[in-house]
């Protein structure tokens, strides 16, 4: 029996590496898996060697650099010691799993990587680790492809995972009906990420240009969307002086029945554009991090929708500059200004047609299956 092992690190990677186990058992059920992963992983048949929450940590604390190393060292020492699978599968988190790379490589162990680190926009020369210890790279965007290529490194096109998993609009009155909302009034809802971090440096400042918003068109409504990986516990304590609605668990209906969107930067701008919903990206962190941004960052571009277009579609405002005034003054272009949302939901279409329609874990499936076969 063939082996596979899936390492992710954060609750999106969780996702897509569900989809995949379950497209690799659906075309082959005889290749066993294991994985670290969460409960989409779990849910998908895989057996579990280590469950994915203390990964989700970022920062530079003893603490995590600690964690993240012990249980580097076991993974590492249980695939070359005992489980020896016939294929890694390493799924975005890249610097974790770059570092496992060379182990695996070095024990002679094949590895792909699905979702790999995005080397166009910073840290370049991690292209010369994935050329050294990575099999095969499967990648989401078509440029990627040709920037791998350049390198002589195998890489495989499969399309964005989220063309295909995305859910198709909520119906908006359905929804709005369900969770008290007007349906006659707009509504703004806000994402303020899915790490503590970004909870701590974001959340204040967006419900307090929420509440800005409310006091200048006391007609709008506002939703904050509360991350699934993070604790009510953690949420809670950064609610105390807002008695805005806050939803867990249905992050893409409420992306798709509102009209615009307050978001901290990731993967929910590019589900947002998908759905063509009008939004501004906010982001900041500690200074340490941002200085070190600016030494690595091969493009200025900070959201995916930007990225891709390869221009500035998506109000970007960055660190020192997330402040209320900004905030409210951009929203309210996307709100009310109906030339510039016309054009904004024109160009987020466009975004949204040059990304495949491949059905993206169905083709890591088939790479994989090849690999093993």
């Amino acid at each position: 029996m063939k082996k596979l092992f899936i390492i992710t690190g954060e609750y999106s990677g969780d996702i897509h590496a569900s989809h995949v186990a379950k497209a690799v058992k659906l075309a082959n059920p005889d290749i066993e898996i294991q994985g670290i992963g969460g409960e989409n992983l779990r849910n998908a048949g895989v057996k579990l060697f280590s469950d994915q929450k203390k990964m989700g940590a970022v920062g530079l604390s003893l603490k995590i650099i600690k964690d993240h190393f012990k249980l580097g060292r076991r993974v590492v020492d249980y695939l070359t010691k005992e489980y020896r699978p016939d294929l890694v599968l390493l799924i975005d988190y890249g610097a974790f799993n770059l570092n496992i790379s060379k182990f695996l490589k070095k024990a002679g162990i094949k590895v792909y990587y699905y979702i790999p680190p995005q080397v166009w926009a910073s840290r370049k020369w991690r292209i010369n680790t994935i050329k050294k210890n990575v099999d095969e790279v499967l990648c989401i965007f078509p440029f990627e492809k040709t920037l791998y290529e350049k390198y002589d490194i195998k890489t495989h096109y499969c399309g964005h995972p989220l063309v295909s998993q995305l859910p198709p609009k909520a119906d908006r009155d359905k929804f709005f009906e369900a969770h008290g909302f007007d349906k006659n009034k707009k509504l703004v809802s806000i994402f303020p990420g899915s790490r503590e971090f970004e909870l701590k440096y974001l959340m204040n400042v967006f419900i307090n240009s929420a509440k800005d918003l409310k006091k200048k068109h006391p007609d709008l409504q506002f939703c904050i969307s509360h991350a699934p990986n993070l604790s009510d516990k953690v949420y809670n304590k950064y609610l105390k002086n807002s008695d805005f609605k806050v939803i867990k668990g249905e992050n893409q209906a409420l992306l798709s029945v509102s009209d615009a969107l307050i978001l901290a930067s990731g993967t929910v701008a590019l589900e947002a554009c998908l759905y063509q919903t009008p939004m501004i990206i906010a982001y900041r962190g500690p200074w340490l991090f941002y200085f070190i941004y600016l030494l690595v960052r091969c493009i200025k571009r900070v959201s995916l929708p930007n990225i891709i277009a390869d221009k500035l579609i998506v109000p970007e405002i960055i660190q020192g500059n997330v402040n209320v005034h900004k905030i409210t003054y951009e929203i309210e272009k996307l709100l009310f200004e109906k030339e510039i949302r016309a054009k904004n939901i024109s160009q987020l279409g466009e975004v949204k047609a040059l990304l495949s329609d491949k059905i993206s874990s169905n083709e890591v499936a088939d790479e994989i299956i090849k690999a093993l076969s």
